[in-house]
């Protein structure tokens, strides 16, 4: 298996919608942040959840971690960096790392791992054949 780990940043801006009272970002928003993320590194790099749910799968997220470093506030951009963690298991890891996009100051990091079941909801233990052709094509094989 190749130790190559796969990433991608993406910028944001904190909105309104986003802060609690005290005016900085309720900590259950990161987790959507880290979705944001997800979705972004499957477009940029061919895993996108349209792909995965036509091969006839879904991928639900069956443990997450998150840990708060700095507080995000109102009107603040971040970048989050997400990282493809590979495993020859039949699951997706991403690692993901919040910082602030003017001061480079880590703000929140964490992590996520994703099972293949079937659109039926049946849990795949073998890596999906379209998974395994991706990550050939990345070099992760």
């Amino acid at each position: 298996m190749s130790e190559q780990h796969l990433s991608h940043k993406t910028k944001f801006t904190v909105r309104f919608s986003e802060v609690d009272s005290m005016k900085v970002v309720w900590h259950g928003n990161y987790l959507k942040y880290f979705e944001d993320g997800r979705e972004a590194f499957g477009l940029a790099h061919g895993l996108d959840y349209l792909k995965i749910y036509n091969s006839g799968h879904f991928t639900p997220i069956v443990h997450s971690e998150m840990n708060y470093k700095a507080p995000l506030r109102y009107g603040d951009s971040g970048i989050i960096e997400t990282v493809f963690i590979n495993t020859p298991a039949a699951k997706i890891i991403h690692e993901y790392n919040i910082t602030h996009a003017e001061t480079g100051q880590l703000l929140a990091n964490g992590k996520t791992i994703q099972v293949f079941t079937s659109t039926d909801g049946i849990l795949q233990l073998n890596n999906p054949s379209f998974y395994e052709e991706w990550k050939k094509s990345k070099g992760l094989l």
